[in-house]
């Protein structure tokens, strides 16, 4: 019966649930990416380059043979590009989260806090280092 209540502990913390709406939205992020990669950005590639669609260019090692129910063995290099683009369009956005939340940080560190009172310590030796000045003089 402790696992179970160990297990719920663990998953009602807020990191867990944290981390579970972060997975949720990194995958609806992925999948704006993917359409941000294949509908807006590849298609003007595609348009400079002669009208070629990347995510169907590949090299054939070995053709597909239906007669004895062989499949093609190809390099989709095409599929490739779409998906380092896509890598490369996360990333840079990561980048910017990341920079951003440590520029927040900075700024909290940056402002100055308010100096602690002194202690009953610190002001008796103050009067006493003040005393020991005025007699030397």
């Amino acid at each position: 019966m402790s696992i179970i209540k160990e297990f719920k502990e663990f998953a009602v913390r807020g990191n867990v649930i944290d981390l579970a709406v972060g997975v949720i939205i990194g995958a609806a992020f992925g999948k704006i990416v993917t359409s941000i990669v294949d509908d807006i950005i590849m298609p003007p590639i595609g348009y400079v380059t002669g009208g070629i669609d990347f995510s169907q260019k590949k090299i054939t090692l070995k053709p597909a043979d239906t007669v004895h129910n062989i499949a093609e063995v190809s390099v989709k290099y095409g599929n490739f590009l779409n998906t380092l683009i896509q890598f490369i369009i996360i990333a840079f956005c990561i980048f910017l989260v990341v920079k951003l939340i440590n520029q927040l940080k900075r700024k909290d560190q940056a402002a100055p806090s308010e100096p602690a009172p002194p202690s009953k310590e610190e002001i008796l030796l103050s009067e006493i280092r003040d005393i020991l000045r005025e007699k030397k003089l």
